[in-house]
């Protein structure tokens, strides 16, 4: 069966421009990779290998366009991939239900995200739906090498490995956009650098883009940022905003993986332990509930009063950092703000304290400010740094303020099935859009879509939806199919 994306979707729905949001002039140097590199501060023994730039690597189909840190590491991460899909049924059947139609034929698509197992299913089945795809990192350490050698191998030109430095990270960026004989007419973007960076170094390529698919709340502000100023010349979706994103991925992907992140990295045990919050947003809720339900005292730190409130009525202390920063032992930010952690806050917080990021930019933890002659930094992990005082006060970092579940640990593939089955019938509806559908602006899915993508995935939890009669359809007003709840909502 078909799938009819015209006849079954409404258009999307144009969201609102809101003021007040951040500077469009927010800078290169204050993306993803703000502060620096490990390779700034420590040697380890990946310091003293060969970079992947500098290596000849080719595929056994005798291709080198591509850039990771081991290609003969392709069928260990096939292997990866393969589990993935057991658990991402969803995006599977799409993919099977619309290979035969190729939707996507003709789309040219450069992607950056984190490069994982799971988005390799999803980068898969755009390229079984017909696009051409070329993909990079949207984080430094985020990248799974096994997963970027299986992707090689299979003819995706990716160009990511973990531990990359800054240069790399924006070399492997201009990579995918930059080749000859080959010019991207979309854009899937988590974080909002590649779109930045087509928009300042090609800006020819950027009129030409047909749509942008964005994920992050770092990424929506910046679209928001071009929209306001009437400099977005494309049609871009933010999906992050979307039900099936925000309610699932932000709660529910955050809710298991901050437990894993910090166990893995620290071995702490939270009963007892007196954590503070930074941020009650679908991110904030999801880590606060994990840690509560394993006995830790959660205080929240929140600019809004409908979330305070949230926070409030869910039974957390809602407190100003500076009240609390003395005496937690684990501060975590979920803002997608910058200075939230500030050396102030550092300099006062009690030895051992923990201090990690689940925001998508490290930009909430002031890390630069750490850099400092007087301070001693000691690697003890794998992205578990100590941050010594003079007094001998240590300070536990983690990912150098970076994502900490996609940095130290993995997550959840089924939550990330909903959210990148939402992003590849994002590219599909914009690629397919009639002239004049969209304008240059930044929408919202329609909820049609949000119901759809959910409804791929209720099939796995042998789930039976009740259907309206005629009678109550007619009683609320609705369609009997749907969509049952407006777009607000």
């Amino acid at each position: 069966q078909q799938i009819q994306f015209a006849d079954d979707m409404q258009e999307f729905t144009k969201f609102p421009t809101k003021t007040g949001r951040r500077s469009l002039s927010r800078s290169i140097s204050q993306s993803s990779t703000d502060s620096y590199s490990s390779a700034a501060s420590y040697t380890d023994s990946s310091d003293d290998e060969v970079s992947p730039r500098e290596k000849q690597q080719t595929n056994s189909k005798g291709s080198s366009n591509f850039c990771v840190k081991n290609i003969k590491q392709a069928e260990f991460g096939r292997r990866e991939i393969e589990i993935a899909e057991q658990d991402m049924s969803a995006l599977i059947s799409l993919r099977k239900r619309a290979q035969g139609e190729k939707p996507l034929a003709g789309a040219k698509i450069v992607g950056c995200t984190h490069i994982t197992a799971q988005t390799a299913v999803l980068i898969e089945t755009l390229c079984a739906l017909g696009a051409q795809c070329r993909w990079s990192a949207c984080n430094i350490y985020s990248t799974q090498n096994e997963v970027a050698a299986a992707l090689a191998e299979a003819g995706v030109a990716v160009f990511a490995w973990k531990g990359e430095s800054e240069d790399d990270f924006w070399w492997c960026i201009d990579r995918c956009v930059n080749m000859d004989g080959w010019q991207a007419n979309m854009i899937l973007d988590d974080g909002g650098d590649l779109t930045h960076w087509v928009y300042k170094k090609y800006p020819s390529v950027f009129k030409k883009i047909r749509g942008i698919v964005e994920e992050s709340v770092t990424g929506v502000h910046r679209l928001y940022q071009l929209s306001k100023a009437g400099k977005l010349c494309v049609p871009a979706m933010n999906v992050n905003d979307s039900v099936t994103k925000q309610k699932f991925d932000n709660l529910y992907c955050c809710r298991e993986s901050i437990l894993d992140g910090l166990k893995r990295t620290t071995d702490v045990m939270f009963g007892g332990k007196q954590v503070v919050v930074c941020g009650y947003g679908e991110v904030g809720k999801g880590c606060c509930a994990a840690l509560k339900a394993l006995g830790a005292i959660v205080y929240v730190t929140e600019i809004d009063p409908i979330c305070a409130l949230q926070a409030c009525m869910d039974g957390f202390r809602v407190v100003k950092l500076s009240e609390v920063i003395r005496q937690v032992d684990v501060v975590i930010t979920c803002t997608g703000n910058k200075n939230v952690v500030t050396r102030e806050h550092l300099d006062r917080m009690k030895n051992s304290c923990i201090v990690c990021n689940m925001g998508h930019s490290n930009t909430e933890i002031d890390v630069t400010s750490l850099r400092t002659p007087e301070l001693t930094w000691e690697r003890v992990r794998s992205q578990v740094d100590h941050v010594i005082w003079p007094d001998g006060k240590r300070v536990v970092l983690l990912a150098e303020g970076r994502l900490l579940n996609l940095s130290c640990s993995t997550v959840p593939t089924f939550v990330l099935s909903i959210t990148a089955t939402t992003q590849a019938l994002a590219l599909i509806e914009l690629y397919n859009a009639p002239e004049g559908r969209y304008k240059q602006d930044v929408y919202l899915l329609p909820k049609k879509m949000d119901e759809y993508v959910a409804s791929l995935h209720l099939p796995s939890f042998d789930a039976h939806l009740t259907e309206l009669s005629d009678d109550q359809a007619k009683y609320l007003g609705l369609n009997k199919n749907g969509p049952f709840k407006p777009n607000y909502y």
